[in-house]
């Protein structure tokens, strides 16, 4: 493999700052894949506008990638169907009815919405689509803006799902610790959960800005102006309101057949063991984004059902309904598209391996925890994955630990926290995409109001992480 050194950072932070410099998304990172190929083609223009071209192509070469673009469809197609059949209309009565008259009232919206996604914590995609979904009517309704519900969605749930990993996020990890004969991966996982303090500190932060009100950057800024436009058009609210159920039962189907489909995805009545030790191995061996996917449309297949029982839809109802919400879903499909892509590039270019290596030799005991944190959080920035991160850092992580005696526990959450930190500020992120899809807000809106919280919390896990160094 060759070698491309420093010039492998130029093509994801030109994307990331391009984007965040002028909102053109598609256009930053299509220019980011093609410097990309450019520097891998030697400079030929020719040969590096063929291998851009050919790179989007190759982005459906992996099952996952076609899995997540097409899971964005669907989830346009089931929201849709929802709004038509009046359900969402019907719960944000119910959720009314229930808080009205309590004090704090928009406050109580925002910690149910990150509470939904905290308890979700069987896969993230699910947990932040759920989440999108069911409350932006209610954030549109009371003036809460989206740019805020996607931050809540996108915030409560990595960091829980790294924290309780009964979920196909603990089986990959602990498949990633098999490879070091001397660490007992499901221990050495739940040792390192307590200082996980990325995650901790972030749930943290997301209720307490729920529930006492306080804002700051500029989330501050886009609050205040949702407040005072009094003229602000709320999403438009259907004809029909029908029982929130028709909302409820679609979504409910989703979250809980996600894990059935992870364990049949991944049975094997050969496997050594009990009933539950088979389970365990149908979690890690089963696909994520299959189980996802599968969840998804079972979500949308009883959505059809129920309001075909009902006589709220025709066949052809159902069509023109699901390509409408297909349709609104196009432009995040196309993005996801970019960024699938330009995280393979960085693959091709070695870019977190160039980035571990350069830093992981001057590390000492005390403070490697930390900057094996930072180190992590700018791998998962520029590639946008942080599953990728944990698979470069952990390999490198574990052996650095034993050879300079450093706390092998404070290093893996080091590293965990790390790839969910940079996965939460980098624009290219899958999660950080669908967090804008489903809470249907712009996506550098997002990025641009999520990122100073993500500093924060990450800058005191750094402080954290530097005195448990010299303390453990």
């Amino acid at each position: 493999m060759t070698d491309y050194g420093f010039w492998s950072l130029i093509p994801p932070l030109l994307a990331i700052g391009l984007a965040i410099k002028t909102k053109q998304v598609v256009f930053s990172l299509s220019l980011g894949i093609f410097v990309g190929y450019l520097i891998i083609q030697d400079w030929d223009i020719f040969e590096g506008l063929l291998s851009t071209i050919t790179a989007f192509v190759n982005v459906f070469q992996s099952k996952g990638n076609t899995r997540t673009i097409i899971l964005t469809l669907i989830i346009g197609a089931l929201i849709q169907l929802i709004k038509y059949s009046g359900g969402i209309n019907g719960f944000i009565d119910w959720v009314q009815n229930r808080l009205s008259g309590q004090k704090n009232f928009r406050g109580k919206i925002q910690a149910t919405s990150a509470l939904t996604g905290f308890l979700i914590f069987v896969e993230s995609n699910i947990s932040i689509l759920t989440v999108g979904t069911i409350f932006r009517p209610l954030f549109d309704k009371h003036k809460i803006p989206r740019e805020k519900l996607a931050y809540l969605a996108d915030s409560s749930s990595a960091p829980s799902c790294v924290l309780f990993p009964l979920n196909a996020w603990g089986a990959y990890i602990m498949g990633l610790l098999l490879a070091f004969p001397n660490v007992d991966p499901f221990t050495t996982l739940l040792y390192s959960i307590p200082f996980n303090f990325y995650a901790i500190l972030t749930l943290v932060f997301v209720f307490w800005l729920s529930l006492s009100g306080k804002e700051f950057g500029e989330m501050k800024k886009v609050m205040e102006r949702d407040l005072n436009e009094d003229d602000k058009i709320e999403a438009k609210r259907e004809d029909k309101t029908t029982s929130p159920l028709n909302m409820v039962i679609p979504i409910l189907m989703m979250v809980l057949s996600m894990p059935f489909f992870l364990i049949y995805g991944g049975w094997d009545v050969t496997a050594e063991g009990g009933f539950l030790d088979k389970v365990w191995y149908s979690i890690s061996n089963g696909s994520g984004s299959e189980a996802v996917l599968n969840a998804c449309f079972a979500g949308f297949l009883t959505a059809a059902a129920m309001y075909g029982f009902q006589k709220m839809i025709t066949i052809k109802t159902f069509i023109d309904q699901s390509f409408k919400g297909m349709n609104d879903m196009v432009v995040m499909a196309v993005l996801m598209v970019l960024a699938f892509a330009i995280g393979n590039l960085c693959n091709e270019l070695g870019t977190g391996i160039y980035v571990s290596r350069v830093t992981s030799s001057w590390l000492i005991p005390e403070v490697a925890p930390a900057l094996i944190f930072i180190i992590s959080s700018f791998i998962a920035f520029a590639t946008g994955t942080s599953w990728g991160t944990f698979a470069i850092m952990i390999s490198i992580g574990v052996p650095l630990s034993f050879a300079v005696d450093a706390n092998l526990y404070l290093v893996i959450s080091a590293v965990l926290g790390g790839g969910v930190f940079g996965d939460h500020c980098s624009p290219i992120s899958d999660t950080t995409l669908i967090a804008s899809v489903a809470s249907g807000c712009d996506h550098i809106d997002h990025v641009r109001t999520q990122l100073p919280y993500a500093l924060f919390t990450g800058g005191l896990a750094v402080i954290c992480y530097l005195i448990s160094g010299f303390i453990f």
